[in-house]
């Protein structure tokens, strides 16, 4: 099997035709950087903030440094304060060189602004990026028609849960919207609560993989990026059909759903407290090591079968403030982290839950790996997040929605009309 993303074409279709009304140059080229190259180490902002990929992260930068033709500097932030600060960090009199992030429509809101560090040197120099898939060219290249993303490595999002759990109990997972809520009813009446969520804290955003897995279930994926791209309201019948079916589940919700942070959330799921969780695999990255081999997860159930089957499969990578002054490190770090061993030694000391974008890269091999592989493979259309499909400024707009239906789901109709009010100041900004 091969590193390629396929369904990943009709993605970048949807996100072709919402950058084509780009107003602004995507990004800044080498000439226009004026800032003189500074000798010091490449600053690396990091959000991976979990131990496993911290340690990961630092196993990377020390093997970096190793190669003798650069060093970069970590500074792991942690996640929430990351994804809040990161618009000041671009734009900062002195930001850091280098970031973690997401590209595709997120990344692209930002080139479109100047901030990021047109990236099209790097990916003609180097061997490994030309070895890409054409799907994870696309998704780098912003709607300006440059490079400004480097992708290493993409994961997938499931209904996790234990395996020890789930033979203690005598379920097994479901694979129609039916047979879910019959192992809802099953884990209830067990004492167990059957869904944890993990939306509380300072993660309301993962209650948006709700919305995008209904949606994409009930509505399709193409539909939902239309939607996530202001060409469909949110208060739309089609949208009211996917709280109808949220509003079938909600009872089975941990009720401390919106208190728990998805950490806390993750460790619930693996106490055997709640039944699964619809989570993608870095949650796995606080996970005991023993626990690791007990983990599986089955796809989010089908509701209509004729519904081109999609799933989520998020992509992580790096790019680059526009505004960096170590432009000829920043190519030269870059360079290194499309590598096959740069790739290899990050999934080796995280973990290892990621698969590698690099076609030449090694996953971790595990039978939980493999079963990703072939979830993502299987799938007909890939979708990346509610924010990296839309903008990381439509997110806040989600959270509060979405928070507000889980607390009060009859007050829906309201809920859904101040979505739209919200998403559009956004939009129109």
């Amino acid at each position: 099997m091969t590193n390629h993303l396929p369904g990943r074409r009709r993605f970048l279709a949807g996100l072709g035709a919402a950058g084509a009304t780009a107003l602004l140059s995507g990004c800044v080229t080498a000439a226009s950087t004026a800032k003189s190259s500074s000798k010091g180490p490449v600053t690396l902002q990091s959000n991976l903030s979990a131990p496993q990929a911290k340690a990961a992260m630092e196993d990377l930068v020390a093997a970096y440094a190793k190669k003798g033709e650069g060093r970069a500097s970590l500074n792991t932030v942690a996640a929430e304060t990351f994804r809040t600060q990161l618009p000041t960090y671009l734009t900062s009199a002195n930001p850091p060189d280098v970031y973690t992030w997401y590209p595709g429509s997120v990344a692209d809101a930002y080139a479109r602004k100047n901030l990021l560090l047109d990236l099209d040197d790097v990916w003609n120099a180097s061997p490994d990026l030309k070895r890409y898939s054409k799907a994870l060219n696309g998704l780098c290249t912003a709607s300006s028609g440059k490079k400004v993303f480097v992708p290493t490595t993409y994961y997938w999002w499931g209904m996790f849960y234990r395996k020890s759990n789930f033979a203690k109990w005598g379920v097994s997972a479901p694979s129609s919207w039916d047979e879910f809520l019959d192992l809802c009813d099953k884990l209830r009446s067990k004492g167990v609560a059957p869904i944890g969520l993990g939306a509380g804290g300072n993660t309301p955003w993962v209650a948006s993989a709700w919305f995008d897995y209904l949606d994409i279930r009930v509505n399709g994926a193409a539909y939902h990026r239309e939607l996530l791209a202001g060409r469909h309201r949110f208060d739309d019948p089609e949208v009211r059909k996917v709280f109808d079916r949220w509003q079938e589940v909600l009872p089975y919700f941990d009720p401390d759903g919106t208190a728990l942070a998805f950490q806390d959330a993750g460790t619930a799921l693996l106490n055997g407290r709640t039944g699964m969780m619809l989570i993608g695999t870095f949650f796995a990255d606080a996970a005991p090591g023993n626990a690791l081999d007990d983990i599986d997860f089955f796809r989010f159930p089908v509701i209509d079968p004729k519904i081109p089957l999609a799933e989520e499969a998020p992509t992580d990578g790096y790019f680059a403030s526009a505004r960096t002054g170590r432009r000829d490190q920043v190519a030269d770090l870059m360079k290194y982290l499309a590598t096959a061993e740069a790739q290899e030694i990050y999934i080796k000391g995280s973990s290892g839950t990621v698969l590698p974008c690099n076609p030449d890269a090694k996953d971790a091999g595990t039978a939980l790996v493999k079963k990703g592989r072939e979830h993502i493979e299987r799938a007909a259309e890939l979708t990346q997040f509610f924010n990296r499909d839309s903008s990381d400024a439509l997110q806040p707009t989600a959270d509060t929605a979405l928070t507000k239906f889980i607390a009060r789901p009859k007050d829906v109709g309201g809920i859904l009309r101040d979505w739209q009010r919200d998403a559009e100041k956004i939009w129109n900004a």
